[in-house]
């Protein structure tokens, strides 16, 4: 639930984004910076916060990252100016860059090691629900009784969160200092690097089309279906998160690849047929199919590699993933406004591809073949 509403305050812009630009009175494209500012947030947050929480308690650290979502995205929802709107999405960035920070972590705490990539595909499925249900019932919601009205109900859902983790999640003591590792350890440790070059890449191509789906929409004659193109997506996308839970502790290096092959397929299709909707559709289902599982495949890679560091490499996971969110909702807004919309496909072309390339050179430390550990 708390990935959930990480996940859905980051995206709900996506599926609100002309409803946004004319309540806020700004262009789509300056709208869409709503999600770059959130993004912005997260990265700034991820590391210092996360390093800085190592030795706190779990379950205080989690409920106060969620009260944060519950504040901001609640100023957003009351907002009338646009730079407010901006701040209270910088902030409410923030409070994800704890939460994602933290996360992994504790969901492998509460298993043995050899469910622990099991456990961490659990804990993400709040993903894909967002992308599934939450986006598009958030977009219904916002054409009904309007996007601010989909924020408050996200608020409402956080209340229920708050009570829901006081009452049932276990809590853990912080890092003791002598298993506690420096934000420069973390980073120097091998496979760490590669496992971020294919984040940044892979995750702006990916945010480059998520962020603006509704005027790549326009191009095959579905602007009226966005909420069905996101339903869709997400729907694969819980399909693609179910794949990487049964088989992650198995073939974790063949689900990278065969996820970043099914979104350099869809990128091509989609440079060379934009109009079709046909084309768009099935596109629109094998990307959610090769994303549900990126998450946690990435986060299991990194946990692999970092150890004792799981914590700050996921926050690292985190800045580098946002990083890539920003450089998406910047990139996707200026290719917009100067290239139009089928410009798109061909960018994520180059940077999924770019992803497949590191991550099949990468075999040593960061994606390796055959099962992994369990200990």
């Amino acid at each position: 639930m708390t990935g959930f509403t990480a996940i859905l305050t980051e995206t709900l812009p996506a599926g609100l984004l002309p409803l946004m630009a004319h309540g806020l009175n700004v262009s789509e494209a300056l709208a869409g910076q709503s999600v770059t500012a959130y993004a912005v947030g997260t990265l700034i947050a991820a590391i210092p916060l996360t390093a800085w929480t190592q030795a706190q308690r779990r379950k205080p650290t989690l409920l106060a990252a969620i009260a944060g979502f519950l504040l901001f995205n609640t100023i957003t929802a009351v907002s009338a100016n646009f730079w407010m709107t901006l701040g209270a999405r910088f902030f409410a960035g923030v409070a994800s860059g704890l939460a994602w920070g933290i996360l992994a972590g504790y969901a492998r705490r509460m298993v043995t090691g050899r469910l622990k990539g099991r456990a961490l595909a659990v804990a993400m499925v709040g993903t894909p629900i967002a992308l599934s249900l939450g986006v598009p019932v958030g977009t219904f919601l916002g054409a009904a009784l309007g996007w601010r009205a989909a924020f408050l109900a996200m608020s409402a859902t956080t209340i229920v969160l708050i009570l829901w983790v006081m009452w049932k999640v276990p809590d853990f003591p912080g890092q003791a200092s002598h298993q506690r590792m420096s934000i420069h350890a973390v980073f120097a440790t091998p496979g760490i690097r590669p496992i971020l070059a294919v984040i940044f890449a892979w995750m702006t191509a990916h945010n480059i089309l998520y962020t603006y789906i509704a005027p790549f929409a326009r191009l095959a004659g579905l602007q009226a279906r966005v909420d069905l193109l996101l339903l869709g997506f997400g729907l694969s996308a819980l399909a693609g998160i179910w794949v990487t839970g049964v088989l992650v502790d198995r073939m974790l290096r063949r689900l990278a690849l065969v996820s970043l092959i099914g979104f350099v397929v869809v990128a091509l299709a989609l440079s060379l047929f934009p109009t079709n909707p046909v084309v768009t559709i099935a596109g629109v289902l094998v990307w959610g199919l090769s994303f549900g599982g990126a998450a946690t495949q990435l986060q299991t890679a990194s946990a692999d590699a970092a150890g004792n560091g799981v914590d700050l490499a996921n926050a690292m996971i985190t800045t580098v993933w946002n990083g890539a969110i920003a450089a998406g909702g910047i990139v996707g807004g200026l290719l917009l406004e100067h290239a139009g919309a089928n410009s798109f496909p061909w960018a994520v072309l180059a940077l999924s591809a770019v992803a497949f390339c590191i991550a099949s050179i990468a075999r040593g430390h960061a994606f390796k073949p055959g099962p992994r550990s369990h200990a």
